[in-house]
């Protein structure tokens, strides 16, 4: 068998010296275009939901401040801020607020619990982000009260799976500015190492491969069926957003700032040669014959991380042009239906075979969270955009 990790950084220089010596290769789209995409999807999705108190039911019901929902904010608070046109941005605004409001801006949890599953803090980024426009102290009351629960206490190992990151990441890096108290970064902080260095055998970060297992049921000696290591593409696409959302606005004073920037560039190093030749990534990052096939939202993810890092002058634009437009214009022609539909996102769950078969076609269980993430790719693809 060929050594994975060899093969791979063989093919990474080849990869990377012809990408820079051909930036022009692929094209970034058009500002308009872009923009219009991220209109399309959105209002598809507005259209649908209506009523942004409505409960979701799947399996079950559930209400609509879970995760799901509050990544998707995540994305429409993007697309307010750059979509150019005010008739627009108010639409965005009074939905976001219309969604606070019906659920009284509080947690699927409440705050009387000792402690708060990250996925369940997941809606305070968009509840903070609006408090920041119109400083209304009940839009930030409960997601304070549950996070400074958790600045008291010892226990440090809430983060047990990846997705956690960044459910939870840029809402004590946001806190921590609004107050200039760097205790909610320092518990940010114990929390990402754990997670990092201890949850499973050795922690859910490997060092060599630069990328994360989900949780510790997929760290060795777990294997894919090729014999490699299981990376699922939107669990290292969620801490990457962690990242950006987190180093967005992280004062560079903080001890951890180079660490979680570091992180950061490894990834992006590590995602770039495993890029699916049409555009997309794999759901499974190192075994493209275990539900192999094109992704939305981890591919949207990467898409976010790679050109914030290109807009703000950390990634290389020569080589990392080339490999976002390919992504974005695969999703522009493979995964956006005409109604504004999202084709090839993968349902909810934790490894490559969950919410299969993944089609141009099917609807996964939960649409919000994988338009969230194209909202967000979308943002920082305009800026980059001619």
């Amino acid at each position: 068998m060929i050594n994975f990790r060899t093969w791979i950084k063989s093919i990474a220089v080849i990869l990377i010296t012809v990408i820079c010596t051909d930036v022009n290769a692929q094209k970034l789209p058009k500002k308009k275009s872009v923009l219009k995409d991220m209109r399309l999807t959105n209002q598809y999705f507005m259209n649908l939901w209506p009523d942004p108190g409505k409960s979701i039911v799947t399996n079950r019901e559930r209400p609509s401040n879970i995760w799901t929902r509050g990544v998707y904010y995540e994305g429409l608070m993007e697309l307010y801020r750059v979509d150019p046109k005010d008739k627009n941005k108010k639409v965005y605004y009074d939905y976001a607020v219309d969604w606070g409001e019906k659920h009284k801006w509080g947690m699927r949890s409440g705050t009387a619990r000792e402690r708060q599953n990250a996925d369940d803090q997941t809606c305070g980024q968009t509840y903070i982000d609006l408090y920041l426009i119109d400083k209304k102290e009940e839009r930030i009351k409960d997601i304070k009260a549950g996070i400074d629960g958790m600045l008291t206490s010892e226990k440090v190992d809430d983060w047990w799976w990846i997705d956690a990151l960044q459910m939870a990441m840029p809402v004590f890096t946001r806190l921590g500015v609004m107050y200039n108290d760097t205790r909610y970064f320092d518990k940010m902080y114990e929390l990402y190492n754990y997670s990092k260095t201890k949850h499973g055998d050795k922690g859910l970060w490997n060092p060599e491969d630069k990328l994360w297992w989900r949780d510790r049921d997929f760290d060795p000696p777990y294997k894919e069926p090729n014999g490699q290591d299981c990376y699922w593409s939107r669990g290292n696409g969620w801490v990457v957003a962690a990242l950006v959302r987190t180093l967005s606005m992280l004062p560079k004073s903080d001890p951890h700032y180079n660490e979680y920037m570091q992180d950061y560039k490894d990834m992006m190093g590590a995602l770039l040669p495993i890029q699916r030749a049409d555009g997309f990534w794999n759901a499974s990052l190192h075994d493209p014959t275990n539900y192999g096939g094109k992704e939305t939202t981890g591919t949207s993810l990467f898409v976010y991380g790679m050109a914030w890092g290109v807009n703000n002058g950390i990634l290389s634009k020569e080589t990392y042009t080339p490999v976002i437009a390919k992504a974005w214009d695969a999703m522009h022609d493979d995964s956006i239906h005409k109604n504004g539909f999202l084709g090839y996102v993968q349902g909810t769950g934790k490894e490559p075979k969950d919410g299969q078969p993944v089609s141009y076609t099917s609807k996964p269980d939960f649409e919000d969270y994988g338009l969230g993430c194209f909202l967000m790719a979308g943002s920082e693809v305009y800026k980059m955009a001619r």
